[in-house]
């Protein structure tokens, strides 16, 4: 599968859109997406190949309804989303797979009505159009919701990045360390792996373990200020995650 890069480059290419938008409908030959998009068959072909070499698509050969040869004809065979969410104090790129077990793993996130449709599903080997057409609605309205709820949440997260960069100039001395304050809160809910930090930035591990020690201080002063509480610990003991979170 590719990830987030061959993603983006593969897909900037607008006729590439234009052949998936139209293979994810049923499986077209070349010369009818020629025809459909009015571009010369083998520039089709061309995409086709990067799509195929890519496994965004996949070849197969059908035989025709009229008696003729057989044909080549392509279908989506992956299934991928792609994030990009780019503002001030806010960059954030995922490339998630999509699988069968998706709808297992979240049915008990699935409020009734949407659990109905799963329900009706397994019980029908095909739907009449009329019963797809209202479940469609209901999933398009439900994803309008949740799109809805994540951009107030992106929203959020840009807010809570503007108002702590303050915070972060205030408290670094150095470009490094304010890298690594951005690198905690970029995965605030796991420990940072300081080797891959200092190969990143090119500098010793020692000078980034001494960052890192410095800024469990200066978290450890700021929990104690907002809890209006002491935290006492051993000199050894490194800073618990979840004390970071605030929790």
């Amino acid at each position: 599968m590719v990830d987030f890069d061959e993603a983006l480059s593969i897909l900037e290419n607008g006729t590439r859109r234009e052949i998936l938008r139209f293979l994810v409908k049923e499986p077209h030959y070349p010369l009818q997406l020629s025809e459909l998009l009015d571009v010369s068959q083998q520039a089709v072909v061309k995409h086709l190949k990067v799509l195929e070499s890519a496994g965004f698509v996949d070849a197969k050969v059908e035989k025709s309804s009229k008696g003729g040869p057989p044909k080549k004809v392509y279908v989506v065979s992956q299934s991928f989303s792609i994030r990009l969410d780019l503002g001030p104090d806010l960059f954030k790129a995922e490339h998630r797979k999509i699988t069968s077990k998706g709808v297992n793993a979240g049915m008990n996130q699935l409020q009734g009505g949407l659990r109905n449709i799963v329900e009706k599903l397994s019980n029908k080997r095909k739907l009449p159009l009329v019963d797809a057409m209202n479940m469609l609605s209901d999933l398009d309205s439900a994803l309008e919701d949740i799109d809805l709820k994540r951009d107030t949440i992106i929203s959020l997260h840009q807010q809570v990045m503007h108002k702590v960069s303050p915070s972060v100039n205030e408290h670094s001395d150095s470009y490094e360390e304010r890298q690594l304050a951005h690198a905690l809160m970029s995965h605030p809910r796991r420990p940072l792996d300081l080797d891959e930090f200092s190969r990143g930035f090119r500098i010793q591990s020692s000078h980034a373990e001494q960052m890192m020690e410095s800024l469990r201080e200066q978290l450890l002063k700021d929990l104690s200020i907002t809890k209006g509480a002491f935290v006492s610990s051993n000199p050894g003991i490194p800073l618990p995650w979840w004390m970071a979170k605030n929790n």
